[in-house]
């Protein structure tokens, strides 16, 4: 089984994040069509419903959304490679900027399910928040932070529970932020938001098959990635990769101006076991199918399920 987890930046990374372009959501698609194998398990974060940003440079046909939009454009891409496959995708709203009634920007995560999955739950109609609020000066303002949960059914019967995120970035009223010159992932609001995702998983994973993806915006090595840690995940990709938080660091799934970081990470429990992380390549990479699409790069991983193939 193969799953991806990328950022997609509200399909306007040549805008800067400003406005979403059509040009960009259609590369987007083209790359996740021409994966092989393509993925069973798409998360995707910074997804919109629609607003002034998503429709300013993009318009939207019939008030079709944002997702809508792309899984038009996947299908239609996977049509010209010849390839049969279908997805069902599921949107779970996070935040709404408005002024007045008019939606300026809104925030999401979205995962996309091969039509070859029963999805026998998700919580896309009530999203799980996680997030923390208490240092914020303004509780009411602070951008919500939401868990998606995807139940899908293996074909064996067995069920496999899938967790996509997106942590806040670390708040700039804490001690930490000034005196931590990494950062990511030091935010004792970023801390709090693992504590909480944590406990949400352990409540609702149905076994140890299960993974847990998404931009934790914190580090290898950090109080937040060694908080999951020591609550029960393993970090499948450096499992199977054999590196280290230091190599974990070099290896780099986002970028910010001249910065690159590694912040995008695929947790996992016992029962799955990963065969490869082939089709993930470096932020940057020049030959790499997600060049140039986002401020982060996506990371594909294969798994089975217990003693399968």
């Amino acid at each position: 089984m193969r799953v991806v987890t990328y950022n997609v930046r509200y399909f306007g990374h040549g805008t800067r994040g400003l406005a979403s372009t059509g040009k960009a959501m259609e590369r987007i698609a083209e790359a996740l069509s021409s994966l092989d194998p393509l993925a069973d398990i798409i998360c995707l974060q910074e997804v919109e419903t629609t607003s002034l940003r998503s429709n300013l440079a993009h318009p939207t046909v019939d008030g079709q959304t944002q997702l809508q939009r792309l899984m038009k454009m996947l299908h239609a891409a996977l049509e010209r490679a010849g390839k049969r496959d279908a997805y069902e995708a599921y949107y779970f709203p996070a935040h709404t900027y408005r002024f007045s009634a008019t939606p300026i920007y809104t925030t999401g995560l979205a995962v996309i399910a091969h039509r070859d999955f029963h999805v026998s739950h998700h919580n896309a109609g009530q999203p799980h928040d996680i997030t923390y609020r208490h240092i914020h000066p303004v509780k009411r303002l602070k951008q919500t932070r939401i868990c998606a949960h995807l139940r899908v059914k293996h074909e064996r019967g067995t069920d496999l529970d899938i967790f996509n995120t997106h942590l806040s970035l670390p708040t700039t009223l804490s001690r930490e932020f000034w005196l931590e010159p990494r950062r990511l992932g030091w935010g004792p609001n970023q801390v709090e938001e693992a504590k909480n995702l944590v406990e949400f998983v352990t409540r609702e994973k149905r076994s140890d098959r299960f993974v847990v993806v998404g931009d934790f915006n914190a580090l290898p090595g950090s109080p937040v990635y060694r908080t999951l840690l020591q609550n029960g995940l393993t970090d499948a990709f450096a499992l199977q990769s054999g590196m280290d938080e230091l190599a974990l660091s070099d290896f780099h799934t986002a970028g910010f101006m001249n910065m690159r970081m590694h912040l995008d990470h695929v947790f996992t429990g016992g029962e799955l076991r990963w065969l490869d992380f082939s089709g993930t390549h470096r932020f940057g990479q020049k030959d790499g199918l997600f060049r140039d699409l986002s401020d982060h790069t996506p990371i594909v991983g294969t798994f089975a399920l217990g003693d399968d193939s």
